[in-house]
């Protein structure tokens, strides 16, 4: 492959990829990060930022960020991509991607393997350029004019785009007008990511989510009539021994009721710093040991009557098998129901037919301090 060892002929190139940034914030949903999803900061931090069990954005005022603004970030990822794809082109690689063409950058600028925004957008383009998640944690809060502004510049300017997403809200939802919602759709915005976490009323006001189970039906309601892809997240443990029933059958009623695409398990880890786990140490909440989980995951499981996708794509669902392996697989695409509902509800059984001592016990990593 002929390469061009004169680093003359592209170091403006890297030159100008080192004076481009764009907004990047910190948090996204494991099946829209790695290397393979361009983050881009829309707002800042959370609206709401009220609930007991997050710590994600404490301390972190929520911040609306200026369209102009937005824009400019999307024009600063495009410029990016030019210049690297035209490294690319002048080191003998035709526009594609590879650790030739990432060495032959860094050999210029060494730091730049430090530039996050730099790395992001490369690592993105390795990957094929198709998906980006818009951050922070509920980007439907923008005004919907504003916001179909900026997907349509996004969609506009980085045309390689198959799949845009996103973190909102129920309540936001709830809030929309369905008009608005289309809208938002058809400018480009394909999936939306909602912390359900219980459809239980009472551990909903115990927690602050600021939202209620009807809200809950209505806004996923709305977010399907849209024709978003919605992924829908709840969090076994949340009610402890005290509530698991309630909050594995109402969660359950909550889901059948909206039937999202993707239905996710979050299960509950304490984080210092939060009032819920100030809770759980002054005895007030009393965590599940993990057959305890797996108990009220069997309820919720038996209870749905759903034609989702059923998924356990988080390190926290930990429980194990009989051979000492992972129980549930991890697959971001997770189990179809109604087909496979049989099948998951037998790995439970299975799961609840290992020792204890086999499965991570959250308790015991509280004790730890590894929490």
């Amino acid at each position: 492959m002929a390469f061009a060892t004169d680093r003359s002929a592209y170091r403006k190139n890297v030159e100008n990829i080192g004076k481009l940034s764009f907004a990047v914030g910190v948090y996204r949903p494991p099946s829209e990060g790695g290397s393979a999803s361009l983050l881009l900061r829309i707002t800042e931090n959370c609206p709401w930022n009220k609930c007991t069990f997050c710590e994600m954005y404490k301390g972190h005022p929520f911040g609306y960020r200026p369209v102009a603004d937005i824009k400019a970030d999307i024009d600063s990822v495009r410029a990016m991509v030019d210049e690297i794809r035209e490294i690319s082109v002048k080191t003998g690689n035709e526009g594609r991607l590879n650790r030739e063409v990432l060495q032959a950058i860094l050999d210029v600028d060494p730091y730049l393997r430090e530039n996050y925004c730099f790395s992001s957008v490369f690592n993105w383009l390795y990957y094929g350029g198709k998906t980006a998640f818009l951050q922070d944690a509920n980007s439907m809060i923008m005004r919907p004019g504003e916001f179909v502004e900026v997907l349509q510049h996004l969609r506009k300017t980085l045309a390689s785009l198959t799949r845009v997403t996103s973190y909102t809200r129920s309540k936001t939802l709830a809030q929309r007008k369905p008009d608005e919602l289309a809208a938002i759709r058809k400018a480009g915005l394909d999936r939306v990511h909602v912390g359900l976490e219980t459809g239980d009323d009472e551990i909903l006001k115990i927690i602050r989510k600021g939202v209620t189970s009807e809200e809950q039906i209505e806004g996923g309601k709305k977010a399907m009539a849209a024709g978003f892809q919605l992924s829908e997240y709840w969090m076994p443990d949340l009610g402890g021994r005290e509530r698991w029933l309630q909050h594995a059958e109402n969660t359950a009623r909550v889901l059948n009721a909206v039937n999202p695409h993707y239905i996710r398990s979050r299960p509950l880890v304490p984080r210092r710093g939060t009032e819920l786990y100030e809770e759980v140490e002054q005895g007030r909440l009393n965590i599940s040991s993990p057959h305890e989980r797996l108990e009220e995951l069997r309820v919720m499981i038996e209870n749905l009557n759903v034609t989702s996708r059923v998924c356990f794509d988080h390190n926290m669902n930990a429980w194990t098998n009989r051979q000492g392996g992972l129980l549930f697989s991890q697959s971001y695409e997770g189990y179809r129901f109604p087909e496979e509902k049989p099948h998951v509800l037998g790995l439970i059984r299975e799961g609840l037919s290992v020792d204890e001592s086999g499965h991570i016990d959250i308790k015991d990593l509280m004790a730890m301090g590894s929490l």
